[in-house]
């Protein structure tokens, strides 16, 4: 029988992720994964438009991803582009470009869908552990979150205040300054009244964080302890105790200062403050002594969901 394969291409407003995978009877091997920071968002989120430097790494880096995929002769692409491309001016003209000049067919994913493959994708990470839980996905353009367990949604929600534009809107001084800070709590408190009712209403007893900052802050704790995130492993704990420490230590640096913390990396080194800055208003509203990370979001989700497909059509 013939290896049957796919490519998932998740285009976030930050980081652009290609993942190829083998399909297999219980799950899936991947062959190849790469993440490129294509900062789609930069110099444009804002106003609504994706500005023109931003368009050039981006079809850059499509070519890129489409050569790879001709390579292992992949034919079935699953492409999804996010808050960047969903509330852009010129969203549409760029998904039209990359069909005409790469061959890529884009889905432009409402923030609702994101939010449930997001959900696949912790689920499949083993992060979830029957309590109800408040998941959340800090991107670039959005961040979503998620109340519900393994076995259901009960609540979810996209809000478009994602890293790059908290950065554009409170980070003008580094280190950041404590106003800022401030402003940026209640902008929050403003934006996520609704978010703040679902907790209230669902009582959610744990938190889990899925990819991106998460992997990060996660990178950075077992830096300090010494130790490496085993292979395999999907689902990191962080205690909440530790998320302070490092917080308190991104407040104080400046961007060179931030750069020389054993495990951050340059892709996240800008937006690494605000995107901390939101965890830090989220645990003022639900009590846990810990954070689960999931090293799984949305593109995993989206394999998830193609290996269903792969089973009902089977």
């Amino acid at each position: 029988m013939r290896t049957r394969k796919a490519a998932v291409i998740d285009m976030g407003t930050n980081t652009f992720h290609l993942v190829l995978v083998e399909l297999i009877r219980d799950g899936f091997n991947v062959i190849y994964k790469e993440k490129v920071p294509v900062k789609l968002g930069q110099g444009g989120i804002n106003q609504d438009q994706i500005a023109p430097e931003a368009l050039k790494r981006a079809y850059h880096t499509l070519q890129h991803f489409k050569n790879l995929i001709d390579g292992e002769q992949i034919d079935r692409i699953f492409a999804f582009a996010t808050s960047a491309v969903r509330n852009a001016k010129n969203g549409q003209d760029f998904v039209q470009e990359v069909k005409s000049r790469i061959g890529i067919d884009i889905k432009v994913i409402s923030g609702e869908e994101e939010a449930l493959l997001i959900y696949e994708g912790i689920k499949l990470s083993g992060s979830l552990n029957g309590q109800t839980e408040l998941m959340m996905d800090i991107g670039g353009g959005s961040v979503e979150f998620i109340i519900g367990t393994s076995q259901e949604v009960f609540w979810k929600g996209s809000f478009e205040i994602g890293g790059q534009r908290l950065l554009e809107l409170f980070h003008h001084h580094d280190p950041i300054l404590t106003a800022e800070i401030h402003h940026l709590h209640g902008y929050l408190e403003e934006k996520l009244q609704s978010l703040l009712q679902a907790i209230q209403t669902y009582q959610p007893t744990s938190l889990v964080g899925a990819s991106g900052t998460f992997d990060t802050l996660t990178d950075i704790y077992y830096e300090s302890m010494l130790q490496c995130k085993l292979t395999g492993q999907h689902a990191f704990e962080l205690p909440v105790s530790e998320f302070h420490r490092i917080y308190q230590l991104l407040l104080t640096k400046n961007r060179e200062e931030r750069l020389q913390i054993p495990g951050m990396i340059p892709m996240r080194v800008d937006m690494i403050v605000v995107a901390s800055s939101l965890i830090d208003f989220i645990l003022k509203h639900i009590a846990v002594e810990s954070i689960t990370c999931s090293h799984y979001a949305l593109k995993e989700g989206a394999i998830a969901t193609v290996l269903k497909t792969e089973v009902e059509t089977n």
